[in-house]
């Protein structure tokens, strides 16, 4: 095979590993929002969604593809939760947070219980810095399973959604994505998931040297 055929085999497998990622992402965030209503996108924050970032371990293409899945079910949640326009806040800062933190996890792939810290940290710093805005502009911020209201006290807020959020996010990143990691490891996904660059080539090379 030629160059641009190998390269366009290539590119189409990561468009192909790309959309795949996206789509279990976005499908893993709405079972979420119907099963789990407020904890999936409150101020105390269960996304299991979010144990898919583990696929960053694998494969740099994870990056993109969690973060275009984490828009299309923000963007499906400014319907589906009545959000409305500032549902848009989540869609592209949202989006910003799982698209840090897997970046972070592709970085420190090496290291898996810190590379999971990644999401943790990406969602709790800055999550809680506009879902204050988002639920005021609904009408609403009481802390849950109490009578406490924080409205209009931005910095309350900030702080207690950086705990909850990093609680949650660390609950699902280490109970769900960490074991989800292992498993991954050792079933036959992780061989679709892992960059075939050094294998093409070497598979052209050779090929082209017995002709």
């Amino acid at each position: 095979m030629t160059d641009s055929v190998v390269e366009n085999n290539l590119r189409a497998r990561r468009i192909a590993r790309v959309g795949m990622i996206a789509a279990a992402y976005a499908a893993a965030s709405l079972v979420a929002l119907m099963f789990l209503g407020g904890l999936a996108w409150g101020p105390v924050q269960f996304r299991i969604s979010e144990a898919l970032c583990v696929l960053a371990l694998f494969s740099a293409d994870a990056v993109p593809g969690l973060a275009i899945g984490c828009a299309l079910a923000n963007a499906a949640n400014i319907v589906l939760g009545g959000t409305g326009t500032l549902g848009l806040l989540d869609v592209v800062f949202g989006t910003l947070a799982t698209a840090i933190g897997a970046a972070f996890t592709w970085r420190m792939r090496r290291r898996p219980a810190l590379a999971l810290l990644g999401p943790v940290i990406a969602n709790a710093l800055i999550v809680p810095a506009y879902l204050p805005l988002m639920l005021q502009g609904m009408g609403f911020y009481t802390i849950p399973f109490t009578t406490i209201a924080l409205d209009g006290q931005y910095l309350p807020m900030y702080l207690f959604g950086l705990i909850s959020t990093g609680i949650g996010e660390a609950v699902v990143m280490y109970v769900l994505g960490l074991p989800l990691a292992r498993a991954l490891k050792r079933s036959p996904l992780v061989e679709q998931l892992e960059e075939p660059e050094h294998n093409d080539a070497s598979t052209t090379s050779q090929g082209g040297a017995e002709k």
